[in-house]
């Protein structure tokens, strides 16, 4: 089976309805969700952006508006926040959802600093 991930060299954090996930970056949205929940592999998705299943309501670190956009066509980033997903994604992320950990409790992420 071809590996469906772009290549990637490290876990980065998202928030998805305040819960924190570490998906593949360099790595359409969708295809990130997927790496944390199977289920989305499995949801009724056209992938090219046509069947809006994948909608979802997002902010990006710096920046306080809330944009829409499409899991199939939008890259993660590292702090992005997804406020709302569409029904069909809710469905597929929901035990992942239920066993990640809330953003208040979640470990901070790894820094970078130098050796001393």
């Amino acid at each position: 089976m071809a590996d469906v991930y772009e290549p990637w060299d490290q876990l980065i954090r998202i928030v998805v309805l305040g819960r924190v996930l570490e998906v593949p970056e360099r790595n359409l949205l969708l295809r990130q969700l997927q790496y944390v929940s199977e289920d989305v592999g499995m949801g009724r998705y056209c992938w090219n952006a046509e069947c809006r299943s994948c909608e979802v309501h997002y902010t990006q670190p710096g920046d306080t508006a809330e944009h829409v956009g499409l899991a199939c066509r939008l890259r993660g980033l590292p702090g992005m926040r997804l406020t709302r997903l569409a029904p069909e994604m809710r469905h597929n992320l929901g035990h992942t959802l239920a066993h990640a950990p809330r953003e208040d409790e979640a470990a901070p992420p790894p820094t970078s600093s130098a050796a001393e």
